[in-house]
């Protein structure tokens, strides 16, 4: 069998996706004569009628649907071939690092990245997940390229695209409380029992806490999904993103305690990058696309 070619295998691709020699020209921009020619050759070289010419419409046999089957394997492998082939002549980034905060969406986030990094394969991503002041310190040392966090939206030094709010509630497990439950809840109440908190993936920075109770116990997890849980079996409390509770909340598993003296808060999820530095090519690109994700959620909200 000689070689076969990528126009050969693009004809046939076109003719069975299509339905017809004459809508596989018209796509292809090519005339129906040289489609035809091309999957003749084609068929004649691999040994067995891959197409049924009998009818009006053409037909795909059972060898061509095997053979088609692979054919497309090969077409998409070869188109991220030639993307990747593009993106280097551009000077198109190697990798990128990416740092996503202790209170950002994880799936949302991760299914923005792989929307766009599937049209990227040429760049390697570096995913990091740090909490409290890990993403500031990992953009402020040349670490990350790009966090999604909350951030000082008053320095100069860097340039952001709001995402969402986020709130966060101060929740316990029922029957956790040895009092009833109300909106006057005071910190002095709640210093008898454990509280759950996040550890600062920081190294090197200014440690901080957020509604850490003073005199309280404490116990530190590493991620939010280890906090909620342990809120949920009911050693410990704190305050929780109200995206990773609703459930819990609507279900009463968790129950929240905000009232006059445990106010929760609010942040400003944003992505953000050091504006100081230059970009590449594909963070470009990335931060575009996160620019329009953003306006047609902020459009979809308001409809």
């Amino acid at each position: 069998m000689n070689k076969l070619t990528l126009h050969q295998l693009r004809c046939f691709d076109a003719v069975v996706s299509q339905g017809s020699f004459q809508a596989a020209a018209d796509q292809l921009c090519r005339s129906q004569p040289t489609v035809f020619a091309a999957v003749k050759s084609l068929e004649a070289q691999v040994g067995v009628s891959l197409l049924d010419r009998s009818s009006y419409r053409v037909k795909v046999t059972d060898a061509g649907r095997s053979f088609h089957e692979r054919t497309r394997v090969f077409l998409q492998e070869y188109g991220k071939l030639e993307n990747h082939v593009t993106q280097l002549s551009m000077g198109a980034e190697a990798e990128l690092r990416i740092v996503i905060g202790d209170l950002c969406p994880l799936t949302k986030t991760l299914s923005l990245l792989r929307r766009f990094f599937d049209g990227c394969p040429g760049t390697r991503l570096h995913l990091h997940f740090e909490a409290i002041s890990g993403p500031w310190e990992r953009l402020n040392d040349g670490d990350a390229d790009l966090i999604f966090h909350h951030v000082d939206t008053a320095n100069p030094g860097l340039e952001y695209i709001d995402l969402q709010s986020v709130k966060l509630l101060p929740v316990v497990a029922p029957s956790f409380l040895s009092f009833p439950v109300t909106d006057a809840i005071s910190p002095e109440q709640m210093r008898d029992y454990v509280q759950c908190v996040i550890r600062d993936t920081a190294t090197h920075s200014q440690p901080r806490d957020y509604y850490v109770m003073d005199g309280a116990r404490s116990w530190t997890v590493s991620d939010q999904l280890m906090k909620k849980e342990i809120i949920l079996q009911g050693m410990g409390w704190g305050h929780m993103p109200d995206f990773l509770i609703e459930n819990d909340l609507r279900k009463g598993s968790l129950i929240s305690i905000k009232g006059k003296y445990l106010q929760g808060g609010q942040i400003r999820l944003v992505a953000a990058r050091n504006r100081n530095i230059p970009h590449g090519p594909v963070a470009q690109l990335l931060w575009h696309y996160i620019e329009e994700q953003a306006i047609h959620a902020v459009n979809r909200h308001i409809h």
